[in-house]
């Protein structure tokens, strides 16, 4: 069996079946940190899958890359990934799978320079709505209060991420929603769901026709803030954290028949006034632990014929 070919495979099923395997799931709901973190892997196996066949696929079209690949594998290492018997196809493989990577780490540049603009672009509109102090330093208050009438509430992150919340927010808020609220955003903090964001949306970008990237992205969209309402709610209460919501996005619509942008909003708030019991720790554990693997899947196949041939 050629390695990079079975590689290529692998990574492409992956990519096929675990949106669709995911989507079927009714436990990310209940456990959206464990889904985050089986994404992450997921993904990252399918990416592994795709670096590796991309070197064995060089390797075998070109010497001087199997003379660094292999340089300082036993001769009889290399004699068990058959690398001859590949053909032609493999530097159009590897050509393929390089612009591919380029491409993806590409994406990746734009998704962030884009995010540090729109971000720098935010605390400017920031600094004018709420002028700095003499003396004082911008990023140093981690709480900002902006006047506005209209309730809102949001983090900034940043290398010195910041909480922002309108007067209108704080009228409307009552009793520990506030904090309710502060702890969402905080949990996004903590958990730097903007990175999960970004990566999700430039593999999503760069690649519209794969599914497990467009499922990727619109899944951490959803888990992240999820899990955020899971962090506010251990502190503060399901029914504060739900009342919280509610209080902020009455007045844009979001709770009427008509479909909105925020169409999520009401399924938060549904699953904290509806809660349905945790998956056991077991459970949670297995699920941790089977997610983890899915990236030595590769690793094992790649490195199995050499391993066999040491032995």
């Amino acid at each position: 069996m050629l390695v990079s070919l079975a590689l290529l495979l692998l990574g492409a099923l992956a990519a096929v079946v675990t949106p669709r395997l995911m989507a079927q799931a009714e436990w990310p709901e209940r456990e959206p940190i464990v889904a985050l973190w089986v994404w992450q892997c997921v993904v990252a196996g399918v990416l592994l899958s795709f670096g590796l066949s991309m070197t064995f696929s060089a390797a075998a079209a070109w010497q001087a890359v199997r003379g660094q690949v292999f340089a300082p594998a036993p001769h009889a290492v290399v004699e068990a990934y058959a690398l001859a018997a590949y053909g032609p196809w493999s530097a159009v493989v590897a050509v393929l799978l390089a612009l591919g990577g380029i491409w993806t780490g590409a994406m990746l540049t734009r998704e962030v320079h884009r995010a540090r603009r729109r971000r720098r672009q935010r605390r400017a509109d920031l600094l004018v709505r709420s002028p700095l102090m003499p003396g004082e330093k911008p990023g140093s208050d981690r709480l900002v209060v902006l006047e506005g009438a209209r309730p809102d509430a949001w983090w900034l992150p940043g290398a010195a991420p910041q909480l922002v919340i309108t007067t209108g927010a704080l009228g409307r808020l009552k009793g520990r929603q506030l904090d309710a609220v502060l702890a969402h955003e905080q949990g996004h903090a903590q958990a730097r769901h903007d990175w999960l964001l970004h990566c999700s949306a430039a593999l999503a970008t760069g690649f519209p026709q794969v599914p497990v990237f467009a499922a990727f992205r619109d899944e951490m969209h959803r888990l992240v803030e999820l899990a955020a309402d899971d962090v506010a709610s251990r502190r503060f209460g399901r029914l504060t954290i739900a009342l919280a919501l509610v209080e902020l996005n009455e007045d844009r619509g979001v709770f009427g028949p008509a479909p909105t942008p925020d169409a999520q909003l009401p399924l938060r708030v549904n699953r904290l006034l509806s809660p349905v019991e945790r998956l056991t720790a077991g459970r949670r554990l297995r699920l941790t632990a089977a997610a983890a693997l899915v990236p030595v899947v590769p690793l094992l196949v790649a490195f199995v014929p050499g391993l066999s041939a040491l032995g």
